[in-house]
């Protein structure tokens, strides 16, 4: 008789832990992704692999013809150069010093150009969003001067300016009007419904702007930033081939007045990187900003 209760009681005991084990065996067979699933994931890598060796094949492949057309005499490598010859003028130019000098006075001229472009682009389309007036009578004005070349800006620059200062002009003069713009674009988009209920809860519109309207338009700001890399870099070389003594586009352009095609083939190289660069740290700033600071 004693005996019973004992084992009625190891029984009760015993079956609440066969339900949970059981329990966790059902939730980590869910956890756990399925074969196709984890295929799907395999092909995605494998295709992502694909699409950067091809992009790695394309460019080795084209300078692989480069060279063979100049070697075997195709093309003239007076007028083109070859990438053997690139190499080794690169090599000359960073032993000599004055290639990174170079490189830097044009990297430091475009960043200050992409400061000051997004700082009075965002201040200028604020004022925009503020007042609906200057809006509807500055609007016109914005579409006239993106459409008008910058280029024929140069020399007023230059006389206004001078040869240092005239670059920076040049580079604020491509990117503002456009940071205008897609700012301006993007204050639109934003919900109105928000602003309508902070204004029905007594906000003020220096409060909607702070709150609401420039944190929401974060991804904006980031596309925005993304768009004046290239934007800016390009002005910086124009304004260096009008009025530059050193810098990526005054190596090009003195490049091309003593016929050394090395130089101004080396010179656009650096471009390129630089401007990968470049946008490559804008993404990740805007990675950073986006994942810490952004909200719907």
């Amino acid at each position: 008789m004693s005996s019973l209760p004992a084992r009625e009681a190891s029984t009760s005991v015993a079956e609440p832990r066969t339900e949970q084990q059981s329990a966790a065996s059902i939730n980590s067979s869910r956890n756990m992704p399925s074969s196709r699933y984890t295929e799907y994931l395999r092909t995605q890598k494998r295709k992502l692999w694909l699409i950067r060796l091809s992009r790695i094949g394309v460019l080795l492949l084209f300078l692989a013809v480069w060279e063979l057309a100049a070697s075997k005499q195709w093309v003239n490598p007076m007028l083109t150069s070859r990438p053997s010859s690139i190499v080794t003028s690169f090599q000359e130019l960073a032993l000599e010093g004055e290639l990174f000098r170079h490189t830097w006075i044009t990297t430091w001229e475009t960043i200050i150009g992409i400061v000051v472009s997004m700082a009075l682009g965002t201040l200028i389309a604020v004022v925009f969003w503020w007042s609906n007036f200057a809006a509807k009578v500055l609007e016109p004005y914005v579409v006239v001067l993106n459409a008008l070349p910058k280029v024929a800006l140069g020399p007023i620059f230059y006389i206004w300016l001078g040869d240092r200062y005239s670059i920076y002009g040049m580079a604020v003069a491509i990117s503002i009007i456009v940071t205008i713009i897609m700012i301006e674009s993007g204050f639109k988009e934003i919900s109105k419904t928000k602003l309508k209920l902070m204004e029905s809860f007594g906000a003020t519109r220096t409060q909607m702007l702070t709150m609401v309207l420039l944190p929401a338009s974060l991804p904006n700001f980031i596309a925005t930033l993304k768009v004046n890399v290239g934007l800016t870099l390009v002005g910086v070389i124009m304004g260096e081939f009008l009025s530059s003594k050193a810098g990526l586009g005054y190596l090009i352009t003195y490049g091309g007045q003593v016929f050394q095609m090395n130089m101004v083939m080396v010179s656009i190289a650096i471009l390129g990187l630089l401007s990968i660069v470049l946008y490559g740290l804008v993404d990740l700033l805007g990675r950073y900003a986006l994942k810490n600071f952004h909200y719907e």
